[in-house]
């Protein structure tokens, strides 16, 4: 039976994504793979994600490495199949079926014509040998990627090519790297590796580390990468303001204490103060639309739907799972979406969808002991609220003193759309939400 060479495109995995990093390949060149099996795990700009292969075959070859960030409809690897079970979507620009390939042990070294064609030949010209991201990144530290080699697949330039890249010189090939041995001491450095890091071989002119001093490297992680841009997003377009406010949450302090025994037994999870927060932010959000908001250059966006994205940290990232439709939920069902966005977050478990259509975010830095924060808006809101470590301060309460348990809100805004006046209220608004809660107030 006629074999054939199908490549396999990066999907648009959601409607706002146009791009996403692969972070490692789940099969190998000559690995069979079935319909709708894991080929790789991409990185996008909210969370990883697997993606399903949409034919059965073999792998024929990877297109991008591990590391590169691939654009939507760009190939990512070649399958080889049968002819017949060639999926109708599968076809070339001018809406052809590829050709196929008579002699399948022959595609390692002889492409079918529309694949050689392609612009993943190993002799296409400069301008295929990278990804537009890669491209980006070059063009902001002005680099010529005519001067650096690339170590990916079939020569192809990554990320990690262009942050390796010695300025001033011109590679024939990659900046070298060496692998240290366990337990192997770095020359005039005072420090003794048990890891094994890749340490370069280039040197400083005129910079010596003293004994007991230095530094060792990192390999940046996809997703590092993809935080690190998605804030400096944020920080360059977003003009940034913040303000604060100190509210007594002395009686909902009392009220938790009061309910969360019955609270465990009946929904068996914990009742934390996230979900009174939540509540007292999106009914403030209600007198105040305007914090639900997106700036559009010549428009502002007004969302009607209220979805509290909530920033999650896990080992080495930041996630921001969604709520949707926070207004339509009480303090119980707020608090059973609030358990299972963040176990999911935790255990690597989280969908693109859950992490969708956010309008304003709220995130727990108490939880960590921090009193005062200034966060970085999650792009494209217009605003993000820290709720503080809960401390309890002398208070002067009708020219008395008492002891009170306080904390602090802290608001970041986008002052295109926000002033100081309309977030003052807002804030004015969450603090009389949460201290309106005392012992009578009713859950259900």
């Amino acid at each position: 039976m006629a074999k054939q060479i199908v490549e396999i495109t990066m999907p648009q995995l959601a409607e706002s994504l146009v791009s996403a990093t692969l972070d490692h390949w789940l099969k190998e060149p000559g690995d069979t793979v079935d319909m709708y099996e894991p080929l790789c795990e991409l990185i996008t700009d909210k969370v990883n994600a697997e993606l399903p292969s949409t034919e059965r075959g073999t792998i024929v070859k990877h297109l991008v490495g591990a590391g590169e960030t691939v654009q939507v409809g760009e190939p990512i690897c070649l399958i080889e199949v049968e002819a017949d079970e060639v999926a109708p979507t599968h076809t070339d620009a001018a809406g052809q079926i590829e050709a196929t390939t008579p002699h399948p042990q022959q595609h390692s070294s002889q492409r079918s014509p529309s694949i050689a064609a392609s612009k993943h030949d190993e002799n296409a010209p400069m301008r295929n040998r990278f990804s537009p991201a890669v491209q980006r990144l070059a063009s902001e530290r002005g680099i010529d990627l005519n001067h650096v080699a690339g170590t990916g697949e079939g020569g192809r330039i990554t990320r990690k090519d262009v942050l390796a890249y010695v300025p001033g010189t011109t590679q024939s090939s990659p900046v070298p790297f060496v692998t240290m041995e366990p337990g192997v001491a770095v020359r005039s450095t005072g420090i003794h590796l048990s890891q094994e890091p890749r340490i370069p071989t280039f040197e400083t002119e005129g910079h010596e580390m003293g004994k007991g001093r230095g530094e060792y490297f990192m390999d940046v992680t996809p997703i590092r990468n993809t935080i690190a841009s998605r804030m400096r997003q944020s920080v360059t377009e977003i003009p940034h303001a913040w303000t604060m406010i100190e509210v007594d949450v002395t009686n909902l302090v009392l009220l938790r204490s009061k309910l969360k025994e019955d609270f465990q037994r009946r929904e068996g999870i914990n009742l934390t103060y996230m979900p009174f927060l939540i509540k007292a932010v999106v009914n403030a959000i209600k007198d105040y639309p305007i914090m639900n908001s997106v700036w559009a250059v010549d428009k502002i966006i007004v969302k009607r739907d209220i979805n509290i994205s909530l920033a999650v940290g896990t080992e080495d990232s930041v996630i921001t799972p969604v709520i949707r439709n926070a207004d339509q939920k009480n303090v119980p069902g707020l608090a059973h979406e609030l358990d299972d966005l963040i176990r999911k977050s935790r255990t690597n478990k989280i969908s693109l969808n859950d992490v969708q259509g956010g309008t304003f975010t709220v995130n727990n830095t108490g939880a960590f002991g921090s009193i005062l924060s200034q966060p970085i808006i999650n792009y494209p809101q217009a605003a993000i609220l820290t709720f503080e470590s809960i401390v309890k301060k002398p208070v002067v309460i009708n020219d008395m003193i008492g002891v009170r348990s306080m904390v602090n809100l802290c608001l970041s805004l986008d002052h295109r759309i926000l002033d100081g006046v309309i977030c003052g209220r807002f804030l004015q608004r969450v603090k009389e939400n949460l201290e309106s809660y005392n012992l009578d107030t009713k859950l259900y």
